[in-house]
């Protein structure tokens, strides 16, 4: 019976979305009680399977020879799910605030709830031809959310997400060809699955495919030099755009990389290769380059897109390390982040709906006005930058760890580019609320063009919208401010008792559990 309920997971939100858009609710209230209901019962089923020792695989299409649909948790599902479960019915929570003037509200929810499903999916999968196929269901499911406002940029960055994640998908195939081929493509399995026996004089090939595929997945991971879609897909709704950088779609580019590096490929394979070098090559480029490119950012969410490119190759270098400390690096950070980057933006959201100000020299003096959103962003603030008390901290040191172990010229580049990002990350964050308490305290008295330049005006009926909204902003309500609260907690809880945390962590990146 536990190996249907896998299955059920996946299927009861793309149910609850498609149910939601076409049940015709006497009140959005009804709405909203039925999807955080269905979304919480999801969570909750989740969580009763990963705390049970053992779950059966479940086959779901039997193909022809080895090729099967197969959903399957082991210690890596376990926290993608369980992370992807924490995070979703806050972030619905969130959204029914955030969306609560906007057009076409009920596509939206369809979509938002399906993906849930569909990211359930990948997390799920029991092997690569099944992850390989909610992997694409995920850009179909995720490419409405992107271009819901259906304003020009939308379509534009829809358009360009939707050929990036196309052509990545591309040479992510090309691997899951080669792993049938090759090795045993009905599961995964810590320590890799190919045939060595079958591959003979081919292992330069094989490494090339891993290249290729690596960058292939590294598009939703947003490696150099395929992340411009990201921060384009910024113009969507606040809700999107965090889900974008925190919880599913890169979240499912890094997963993929771990699951082709330690469980389809193998370590042993790669490791002191020049595929291993080439990637990490690629980490440490990417992380410099989005750390530069965010301390240039003015606009709010557009800064944080740059340093979600950077901290996602924080995940991608330690798994580039090819060691069980480096994975245990990894996931750290691909939890922690996940924490971090969904408060950042859904600070941002918040500041965005209830000011219209999206620009980082128009937010002088809004922590008076907002302090606990405000409050919440520097904490993530801290803990993106890795201030020790803050989850952040502990991913980031377990990485210095692995990259120490390691030895190489290269892995001791990513620790310089680790510590050089640490740096730009303490700018370009914490100037955010350190203007938003300390600076503007005339901002009720000043108008900014479009130009950036400002503008004095008088109190009274010569006083400009902008400048009205300044005066009258306040912190949302408790449907954002729930989310913000419980986030900024597990942000300090982890970087405070974590330790049971890391424990399981490394048990997982050992292959233990």
């Amino acid at each position: 019976m536990l190996h249907v309920l896998i299955g059920v997971v996946i299927i009861l939100p793309m149910l609850t979305g498609v149910a939601a858009f076409f049940f015709p609710f006497r009140s959005r209230k009804q709405m909203e009680i039925f999807l955080m209901s269905m979304v919480t019962l999801t969570s909750v089923l989740v969580w009763y399977l990963i705390l049970r020792e053992t779950v059966d695989s479940f086959v779901v299409v039997y193909f022809t020879g080895n090729l099967q649909i197969k959903l399957e948790m082991d210690g890596l599902s376990k926290v993608f799910a369980g992370l992807i479960s924490v995070l979703w019915p806050f972030s619905t929570l969130y959204s029914f605030e955030h969306m609560e003037h906007e057009k076409h509200e009920k596509a939206f929810f369809l979509f938002y709830t399906v993906t849930y499903g569909v990211t359930l999916g990948i997390a799920l999968a029991g092997n690569l031809l099944t992850m390989y196929f909610f992997y694409e269901l995920l850009t179909l499911s995720t490419v409405p959310l992107v271009i819901h406002t259906l304003s020009r940029e939308a379509i534009l960055a829809a358009r360009k997400y939707l050929y990036y994640s196309l052509g990545g998908a591309a040479f992510g195939f090309i691997a899951l060809i080669f792993s049938i081929v090759y090795g045993d493509g009905q599961s995964f399995a810590y320590g890799g699955i190919l045939d060595l026996a079958l591959i003979g004089d081919r292992a330069g090939l094989l490494r090339l495919v891993y290249v290729l595929a690596f960058f292939g997945f590294g598009v939703k991971a947003a490696v150099c030099p395929f992340n411009s879609w990201l921060p384009d897909a910024g113009v969507a709704p606040t809700p999107v755009t965090a889900l974008l950088h925190a919880v599913a779609v890169v979240k499912a580019g890094a997963f993929a990389i771990i699951r082709l590096t330690y469980y389809v490929y193998g370590t042993d394979f790669l490791r002191g290769t020049a595929a291993q070098y080439v990637v990490m090559t690629a980490t440490i480029v990417t992380i410099l380059y989005g750390s530069v490119r965010a301390l240039k950012q003015t606009h709010f969410k557009r800064r944080l897109a740059y340093s979600t490119i950077t901290n996602m190759s924080y995940i991608l270098f330690g798994v580039t390390l090819m060691s069980p400390l480096g994975l245990a690096g990894a996931l750290s950070h691909f939890v922690f982040h996940a924490l971090i980057k969904i408060s950042a933006f859904f600070c941002a959201g918040a500041v965005i709906t209830k000011t219209g100000k999206t620009y980082i020299y128009e937010l002088d003096g809004l922590g008076r006005k907002m302090p606990i959103v405000f409050g919440v962003f520097t904490v993530a603030g801290l803990g993106l930058l890795g201030l020790p008390g803050t989850a952040g901290f502990v991913s980031k040191w377990e990485l210095i760890q692995a990259a120490f172990e390691n030895g190489t010229y290269f892995a001791v580049a990513g620790v310089v580019a680790l510590l050089i990002s640490a740096f730009l990350t303490s700018i370009y964050m914490l100037v955010i609320p350190v203007r938003a308490f300390f600076a503007g305290k005339e901002t009720a008295a000043v108008s900014v063009k479009a130009d950036g330049t400002a503008v004095a005006v008088t109190d009274g009926e010569n006083r400009t919208d902008a400048v009205k909204t300044a005066c009258e902003a306040k912190d949302p309500g408790w449907h954002m401010l729930a989310p913000l609260l419980v986030f900024a907690v597990l942000i300090v809880f982890f970087g405070v008792a974590g330790g049971p945390f890391m424990e399981l962590l490394e048990e997982i990146a050992a292959g233990v559990v």
